[in-house]
């Protein structure tokens, strides 16, 4: 047996063990960066009916203001944070949120008048969550897009002289009353 002969397959077996390797921590990063970014999905997604909700409320607030027997919707997001309508300062949302996907305003959902009744993303990223919504936002279910997903309140028609009623409206304008 030739020893400089054993020496040369010795190398062979080293290197297809480091090729190996190699590839299998290519292939472990790869699914732990795959997991990662399913995780960040999933949080924003969390954030953003979150963010929505309170927008929705802060509306519902801000249309529930009776001047004059006159209940609007508000024009800008900003007259959620100091309601222009009264002297004294009324908060119906403590600060403007961006939208979790973006980064960016929301896309509007208006009233016939002009008036915000909504928010929704501009996302068109597929949503993880397909069921198991609160309630109000049951009509999410099954949704492709989150742009699909509108965070709205519409006066429900009993209510709409008195005390106003919630609602959240999808993509396809199926009102949900509270």
């Amino acid at each position: 047996m030739n020893p400089g002969r054993l020496f040369r397959n010795q190398r062979g077996v080293t290197l297809m063990v480091v090729l190996v390797m190699v590839v299998l921590i290519g292939l472990t990063a790869g699914m732990a960066g795959t997991s990662w970014r399913s995780i960040m999905q999933q949080v924003k997604e969390e954030e953003l009916l979150w963010r929505g909700d309170q927008y929705r409320k802060a509306i519902e607030s801000y249309y529930g203001v009776n001047h004059g027997g006159i209940q609007k919707y508000p024009a800008r997001l900003d007259d959620l944070l100091r309601d222009p309508r009264s002297l004294q300062p009324v908060r119906h949302l403590r600060r403007l949120y961006p939208d979790p996907f973006t980064g960016e305003d929301w896309v509007f959902i208006k009233d016939p008048a002009g008036g915000i009744r909504g928010v929704r993303s501009a996302s068109e990223d597929e949503p993880f969550k397909k069921a198991g919504f609160p309630e109000e936002y049951e009509d999410f279910a099954d949704r492709m897009k989150y742009s699909e997903w509108e965070f709205s309140y519409t006066p429900s028609k009993t209510n709409q002289g008195t005390t106003a009623g919630g609602s959240a409206t999808t993509g396809s304008g199926t009102t949900i009353s509270q």
